[in-house]
């Protein structure tokens, strides 16, 4: 009967040990490369680049628009 409670507490001190063990590793370390920046992608930088991508995109389809309607260069479609 009396080994029972003997052996719980010697656990929990064990137990005890092992955690505080491993929370005394616990820290920054120098392998983690520096929090710099903000911490999500900025919405709003991302809407002017796509702006800028989509209107790149839309002068270069007036001036492929009108390069087919000059005439000057002919579009061949072969099937496999």
């Amino acid at each position: 009967m009396r080994q029972k409670p003997r052996f719980f507490w010697t656990g929990l001190v064990v137990a005890n040990l092992v955690v505080g063990c491993v929370l005394g590793f616990y820290r920054n370390s120098g392998a983690a490369p520096p929090r710099t920046g903000e911490p999500f992608a900025n919405s709003v930088r991302q809407r002017a680049e796509m702006i800028v991508h989509l209107k790149e995109m839309k002068q270069l389809l007036k001036e492929q628009n009108a390069l087919l309607r000059s005439g000057k260069v002919k579009v061949v479609v072969a099937q496999p």
